[in-house]
Formats: structure tokens, sequence, C-alpha cells
């Protein structure tokens, strides 16, 4: 088959292969799929319940059984049934009709209250600092207030919502083929806004279209107006005035001054009371908890801490007494604005520069290449309910600096028996103002609540056929076989409870994803009645790897124990032996913790969004118990030793009778002289050689980067700034992939993600200056030897 690829390679640019080629890629493509029914009559998850651990009152009355059965509807699909009229001409005017019955609550009285309400009217009044006692004149800090709260927010204009809604509407179905919602997880949403709480929704963001597709959905299934806190990085000044106009929210430039600022405590007041009236009025709001999509930067937003930590400000002082919180994720097959972001993700988006962009994605995409879009709105949760019981989970931390370290170095083995501290976003200037112990509370809220929206996210074909082409068959696959293996890599991300964004006949959802896919795909005619599917050669594997990564949280668990069993074997068989030979290996159930704790260390937390409260010893146990499941792992029963099935003899230890519920990890963790006689082998079964590499793949992009960085290290010219030393290590990988054809690793964000990790591993310090932080080489990773002691330790956890 490689003599057959390497024929067709080298043959491909001539004229009449192209000419076949694009016969291939015209013949069936582009077909409408529909999106409602299980693919293949599979079992389906209802995905997205709330933490049973810190909101178990809201796990158990805000859902029912019976709206699993409800089944989708397609958003944008508005037909002369959805108004009030009938005829030819409402079939006609069905889109218009149905803007103009949307309903649209007035607030036109919101500017008035919030200068009314107290903390502003102390600052106006001089009886809070920053206002008018610190020698200004009282109608001059009125007129400032007045300026801050145009910046933030504008009363919606219902003329310009009804007519944006009509405009978007008909530029939703040019663009994408379908916009899938689940009724039942809508009815949850409609059931906590009758509570009398104010509904927030806290999503992930793909695009720059989620905020403003989603207040679209939202609209059209009767929650109102949706208030949507945009960064204003993003938005040129005219774009932001129209998106004031449509119910837009904007932070104010002045809210991140120092705290003894006077326009900083000002603007922050100001924005205080915006908000509080705005939850008061209960209007729906959407805040991002991730950063705009090709942000080079941490994965959690800090202007989203920001405008959550206002949002559990208000419920703590008692200006509402709760408020619901709804995890939200979008996900396309296609991200429409992905182009724009690898290449100008800094520079903000005009108004016209957003009208251009709308007419590309119009004539770009066309019919032959419109997507389906996934909503997923995850179970609502309490706020006060959370804020109660979240705080008995957390426990010590300690830096990675002083958890790995050590064990890197060969300075010492043990693992410390305390959870990793990690925190890269940066605390902005609102969530500066809370007590530390507040801002504590809503970082972790942030990392519970977006590990929950990336846990209801659907998985797009796309993202199963990228993860197939790039870790199961990189050389590529015959069509014939891809349909199998597309079936059997669903069926287990069914299994792994993650719901998936497609159905229909399997053949026909293999041609629409690969007509999505052809910029990074060809397609080669190599014997009568089949095609091989080879993935391009070059950069454009890179968006192969960024399309798998969304598939990853699916089979995390099973990655991270895979690649800990490799490191595990690392010392004692040869990576290219035999599976046999690596199946005589017995694995300690003790070795087995310490590797993959290791293991869990070493990775970022904005890949692991571990839950706040479950602890890593929690998390060992769970992946051990994937890797069981999944038939890797079996156990060995030693001579003389109880089997591990006998339950009967079993008692809780001393050190667990006392211990709260929050606070146990697994069965017997804390007791690990259960632990000691337990042995596993890897199965021998014919699938698992292939499926164990395959599971080792899914975390190669990531420590292969690491790996590379630590080569990287004695060639770095330090020292550097931040975004210069970024630079110099983006392109070394570029260098070596090029050498080696590993293009899935080149990628600015693996770069940053490495960089800050060896500053957190003490690789790095950084130092403060005025062009902005610098980064030197450690005194302990100077040497030679330590760098290589570096390098040894990630390549122990990647299989070839």
């Amino acid at each position: 088959m490689d003599t057959v690829l390497e024929t067709r390679l080298q043959t491909q640019q001539k004229s009449s292969q192209n000419g076949q080629e694009t016969s291939l890629w015209s013949s069936g493509f582009g077909m409408k799929l529909e999106a409602v029914t299980p693919f293949l009559g599979k079992y389906r998850p209802f995905v997205g319940r709330c933490c049973q651990t810190c909101t178990p009152k809201s796990w158990e009355s805000l859902f029912h059984r019976s709206i699993m059965d409800l089944g989708f509807c397609n958003v944008i699909l508005v037909k002369e049934e959805n108004t009030r009229f009938r005829g030819w001409l409402v079939r006609r005017l069905c889109y218009f009709l149905w803007s103009l019955e949307q309903h649209i609550p007035p607030c036109r009285d919101a500017p008035k209250k919030i200068m009314e309400s107290t903390g502003v009217q102390n600052i106006i009044s001089g009886r809070a600092p920053g206002g008018a006692g610190e020698g200004q004149v009282p109608s001059l800090v009125k007129k400032e207030v007045q300026r801050i709260l145009d910046h933030i927010q504008a009363p919606p204009c219902p003329f310009l919502l009804r007519l944006f809604s009509w405009a978007l509407l008909r530029f939703l179905n040019c663009l994408f083929l379908n916009v899938q919602l689940h009724k039942g997880q809508m009815k949850m949403v409609h059931k906590a806004a009758q509570a009398g709480s104010p509904v927030v929704f806290l999503s992930t963001h793909k695009s720059l279209l989620d905020g403003i597709l989603l207040p679209f959905v939202l609209l059209s299934q009767g929650l109102g107006v949706l208030r949507v806190a945009w960064d204003p990085r993003a938005c040129s000044p005219t774009l932001r005035a129209l998106l004031r106009k449509l119910g837009g929210l904007f932070l104010p430039l002045e809210a991140n001054l120092p705290l003894d600022s006077s326009e900083g405590v000002l603007a922050r007041a100001v924005v205080h009371a915006a908000m509080e009236q705005l939850l008061v009025s209960r209007q729906p709001l959407l805040i991002f908890l991730e950063e705009l999509p090709g942000a080079q930067g941490p994965r959690l937003s800090a202007l989203g801490q920001a405008w959550l930590g206002l949002v559990v400000q208000a419920v703590k002082v008692g200006i509402i007494p709760d408020a619901m919180l709804v995890p939200v994720a979008v996900t396309y097959d296609l991200v429409p604005d992905a182009p724009r972001y690898a290449h100008h993700a800094s520079a903000p988006l005009g108004l016209w520069t957003g009208a251009l962009a709308v007419l590309r994605s119009l004539r770009g995409w066309g019919c032959s290449r419109r997507v389906c879009v996934r909503v997923q709105l995850a179970q609502p949760f309490s706020l006060q309910e959370y804020t109660i019981n979240a705080r008995s989970c957390w426990g010590s931390r300690q830096t990675l600096e002083q958890l790995l370290q050590p064990i890197v170095l060969g300075q010492c083995t043990a693992v410390p028996d305390t959870e990793k501290e990690q925190e890269w976003a940066p605390v902005t200037g609102p969530l500066l103002a809370l007590k530390e112990e507040d801002q504590l509370l809503v970082r972790r809220l942030s990392c519970h609540v977006l590990n929950a929206s990336v846990a209801s996210s659907a998985v797009m074909s796309t993202a199963i056929m990228a993860t197939l082409l790039l870790f199961k068959h990189p050389k590529g696959v015959f069509l014939s076989q891809l349909l199998g293996e597309f079936s059997w890599l669903t069926e287990e991300t069914l299994l792994r409870g993650f719901d998936v964004g497609f159905s229909g006949q399997l053949r026909c959802l293999l041609q629409h994803t690969l007509s999505l896919l052809r910029a990074h795909v060809a397609l080669l005619c190599v014997r009568q009645g089949d095609l091989l599917v080879v993935p391009r050669p070059g950069p454009g594997l890179m968006r192969l790897a960024r399309l798998s990564a969304e598939l990853l949280p699916a089979f995390l668990s099973e990655a991270v124990g895979a690649c800990a069993v490799r490191g595990l074997l690392a010392g004692r068989v040869p990576p290219e032996g035999p599976w046999e030979l690596q199946g005589i290996e017995l694995l300690s159930q003790n070795e087995l913790y310490r590797q993959i704790l290791l293991l869990l260390h070493l990775l970022p937390q904005d890949l692991l969004l571990l839950p706040p409260c479950q602890s890593s010893y929690c998390y060992c146990q769970e992946v051990l118990d994937r890797l069981i499941q999944c038939g890797l792992l079996v156990a060995e029963e030693t001579p003389g030793s109880r089997p591990a099935c006998d339950t009967g003899r079993q008692r809780l230890s001393a050190r667990l009778l006392w211990k709260p519920s929050g606070d146990f990890t697994d069965s017997d963790s804390d007791d690990f002289e259960e632990a000691e006689g337990r042995y596993f082998r890897l199965s021998q079964q014919s699938r698992c050689p292939d499926f164990f590499l395959f599971l080792c793949r899914l975390l190669s992009p990531l420590l292969k980067a690491f790996a590379q960085a630590a080569a990287f290290l004695h060639q770095g010219q330090l020292p550097d700034t931040e975004s210069g030393y970024m630079e110099q290590l983006f392109q070394f990988l570029q260098a070596t992939a090029q050498e080696e054809g590993f293009f899935e690793c080149v990628d600015p964000n693996l770069a940053i993600s490495a960089i800050w990790t060896f500053r957190d591993l003490g690789v790095l310090q950084q130092t403060p200056s005025p062009a902005g932080p610098v980064l030197h080489l450690s005194p302990t990773f100077a040497s030679r030897d330590n760098q290589e002691k570096l390098e040894q330790f990630i390549r122990q956890f990647i299989c070839g």
C-alpha cells in the first residue's frame, strides 16, 4: 500500500490526475443530512448533567428522564407553521413575519435605575472613594458616570433587533445546513428560568459567530433578548456601538486600572451597578469562559472570569438570592471564520470588515460546503448551592516545581500527596477588587463550568474523520475500510457518554465530511470501485490536528492511561518490541498510580480541565478503571493473594471511616497496603495493540511539542521576552517538522503551553521589565545533563 501511495502522490500534480480527482470530489457531495435520528440506530446519550457532588439538589430537581425523548429541532428551519398566519404569501414572507412575532421586552428605564443605584449615588455624592469627595465636581462625576455607562451598554432597539434577526436568519440558512438544539435541554432551561432567578449562560468560544448565533437561538426559543458580554478588543468602536443596540455588554478599559486609581474605582462601581440592575430585572446573560479562537494564551478567559465574578458578588451580597448557571457548548463541522484567526487574531473586527467577511463566507462556502452546527445546553444549577458546597472539596495545593522538579532530576521518587496549583489566566481589575477567597471561588467555578461545557459538546463528523486520518491511518486508508473505522469510532464515542452532532446514511455522511475537508485530504482512485483517502502532507496536517483535538476529551482518560503505561514499560521493554513481550510484564497498581500522577502533573490544566471537586487520586482510579473496561489491562492474580473480585472480606480502613463523603477519592486509594498486591498485564487480544497505539497518539502532538521544547533549551537565545522566545520555539518546531514530517505539533498554542509549563516547572524563570516579562534559563537547568533528563522524562510517555 505504501508503494501505491508514493506512486500516486508523485503523479497527482499532473493535469490528468487533477481532472480525475476533481471528478471524484464533485460526485455526490454536499448532500443535505438529517441530524435528528440517532446515528445508525445506536443509543444517543443525554449529556450535560450537573455535578452531583457540588450541586446535588440541582442535579435532582432540574432534570426529568422524560425530557431525554423530546428529540431535536432545527432552529433556523422557519416555515409557515412557525407563524400565526397561513397562505401562499406567508410562505414567501415567513422569515419576516417570524421576526415580527418575537417577544422583545422593553428596558428603557435601565440607565435611570443604574444612575439611581446606591453605589453610583455614593460615588456622585462623594461618600465613596473615587467620586466627588476627592475634589471633583458632582456634575462632572455624573457626566463621567454616564460616559462609562454608555460604553458598557445601551437599551436594546426592538426595530433593529427584529431587522437583524430577519437578516441573520437568511444568512444562517445560506451558511449552515442546520443548527440543531435538543428540546429537552431547552425545557430544562425554561424550567430554571421559571424559578424566578436570573439565568446566566456560560459558554465555550469557538467563533466570533457564537456571540450572534446564541442570542438568536435563545430568542427564537422564547427566552427574550440575551445580553452578551463581548470582548472589546475584538470589535471596532463602530461595531461595538451596533452590538450595544443589539444587547451587547462591554467592560470599560478603566475597570482594569489599579485598585487605588479613582478612575478605576468609578468604572468598577458603574459596572457593578449595571450588572446588579441586569440581574434584578432577570435578563438572561451570556458570558464566554474561553478566550477568543486563535488567541495565543490561556484557555480560560480573564474577561469571562471578571464578568462571572460580578455575578458571584451580586449573589454573595444579597442583591439577588440566587442565579441559575447554564453551561453551553457550540460545535461546528468547520468553524466558518477559522482562516481569519490564523492570521489576524489580534486585529479588531470592524463593521465593514465584518460585512466583507459575511460576503466572503457566502461566496467561499456556498451550498456545497455548508456545515452543521450543534448547540448544547447543559443542566442548569444553582450558584448559591455551588457556593455553599464547593469549598468543602478544596484541599492543599503545591506548584509544579515543588511536585515534579525533584522527580525529573532524579532527586526523589515519591510523588507528593497533594494537588497541583496552576493558574495561567491573568486576574483583571474587577476580579482583583474581590476578596481572595472569592477570587479563588470564581476561578474554580470557571474551570468547573468549562469542564461541564466541554463534556457536553457534541463530537462532529469532521473531528472523527481527522482523528482517523491522523492517528489511525496517517499513510492513507481505502474508503471501504474507512466506512467501518468511522462507524467504530462513532460507537466508541457514544459508549463514553459523549454525543455526536450528526446522523444519516454512513456513505453520504462520509461524502459530506470529506467534501468539507477537501483542502486537507486527497482522494485517489487506486483500484476499481474503491478510493484511497490520503491526508495531504505539509502544514494542512495542523488543521486536521486542531479538528482532532475536539475528540480528545472523549478519550482523554484512556489516552492518559495508555501514555502512563508506555512510560512504565519504557525502562523494561524496547518500544519497538513485540506486543507479546510487553504483555509479559507485570504492572503493579501503585506503579500505575504513580505514573498516571506524573503525567497528570505534566499536562496543562487547560487541557485536563479537572473539576476542583475531583482529586488527582480519584482521577487515577478513573483512568485505571477505563483501561480495564476497554480491555487493555487485565487483572493478574498472584499466588496467595485475595482475588480482586472478592469483596466479601473487604473492610474500610480507619482513615476512611471518619471522612466526609466529599473526601472519598476511590475505594482503596488511601490504604495502599491493600493495593500493593494488585497487578495487571496488557491484554493479548488482537485489537489491543492498534487501540493502545491509537490512544497514545492522541496526546502525541502536545507531548512531542514539550519534548522538542526541552531539546531546544540549549539552542534558544535567552534571555528574551516571552513573545520573542515563543517565536523562536515556533520556528524550531517548524524546522523540525520539515525534517521529520510531523506537522501536528506545529502550533503556536502548543509552543506557549510548553513555555508556561516549563516556567511553572522551574526550567525557565521570569522577571518583569518595561518591554514585558523576560525569560531566563534557571541555574538548575543550565547544565546539559539536566536538560536531557527533562527531555527523557517527557519522551517516556511518547509512543511511536
